[in-house]
């Protein structure tokens, strides 16, 4: 028979992540929708036989022990927990201290797409920030621009959403840059169905008396010697004062003679000449 248990807490926890989570990601996770498929510990401290592993099923439900059927799907974290608190506090506790956590995260998810190391969708957890998505995805590639753009419908997406998908939605943008240096501003919350796009670098043609010519693809206020080292750096036969760089100008092709800390355009072309013996 189970006995009545007095001045007891119900305790949400809220990640079964091993690391400690901010008080800003315990907020955010408490208000995580639980959803179909999503798998929750729960844990009646002192009754042991009650507690387990459980999943939701399609119509947001599952069976508990001596309650039988209750519905998580649709509920925040909070909420579920003070649905299940009241449930076993009528008629079997008094104040029953209750431990819920999400075992595995399954019912939501976000989209990584353009140039990180691995497209496609990514669960969603509770307090899931750009900078850990961009983690989850592999970081991005040498080919990445300075900026990731967040497309967020309003209702939710079921796949990748293109910035002009969504007259209704919103639009986020981000600088990889800043996010690398630590600035929390750019670090964005995410929702279920966010699609991230990293989008490719544009790029700048490096020629003549360089190790390796070839096209590179650039970051903003890169300059004529950081596209230099881009191309393996100049040879022992560059003549570095007299470099050139090609650049469309108003439809035109103009020649421009540049200094090695002048700052490069998409789509410049960089010709380093030999010097003179």
């Amino acid at each position: 028979m189970i006995t009545l248990r007095a001045g007891l807490a119900v305790v949400l926890i809220l990640s079964a992540a091993a690391a400690p989570l901010s008080a800003w990601q315990a907020r955010s996770a408490a208000n995580y929708v639980v959803g179909p498929q999503d798998v929750l510990t729960i844990q009646v401290f002192d009754q042991p036989e009650i507690g387990g592993k459980f999943t939701v099923e399609a119509d947001g439900t599952f069976t508990f022990p001596m309650i039988g059927r209750i519905k998580a799907g649709g509920k925040t974290l909070r909420q579920f927990e003070e649905d299940l608190k009241s449930r076993l506090a009528d008629g079997y506790f008094r104040n029953p201290q209750v431990s819920v956590a999400i075992e595995q995260y399954r019912s939501q998810r976000i989209f990584i797409m353009g140039e990180v190391m691995t497209n496609g969708p990514v669960p969603l957890t509770g307090g899931m920030t750009l900078i850990e998505a961009l983690a989850r995805a592999g970081g991005t590639r040498p080919s990445a621009s300075g900026e990731v753009v967040i497309v967020r419908a309003s209702d939710g997406a079921d796949g990748p959403v293109l910035p002009n998908q969504i007259p209704d939605g919103e639009v986020l943008r981000a600088d990889i840059r800043d996010l690398e240096e630590g600035t929390l501003k750019d670090n964005v919350a995410l929702r279920d169905g966010d699609t991230i796009w990293v989008s490719r670098a544009e790029s700048i043609y490096v020629f003549g008396e360089v190790k390796s010519p070839n096209a590179y693809a650039v970051q903003n206020d890169t300059t004529v010697l950081q596209a230099l080292s881009l191309a393996g750096g100049a040879t022992e036969h560059a003549a570095l004062n007299r470099i050139d760089i090609i650049r469309m100008v108003d439809g035109e092709r103009k020649r421009i003679r540049v200094k090695l800390d002048d700052i490069v355009q998409p789509g410049d072309t960089i010709q380093v000449p030999q010097r003179y013996f």
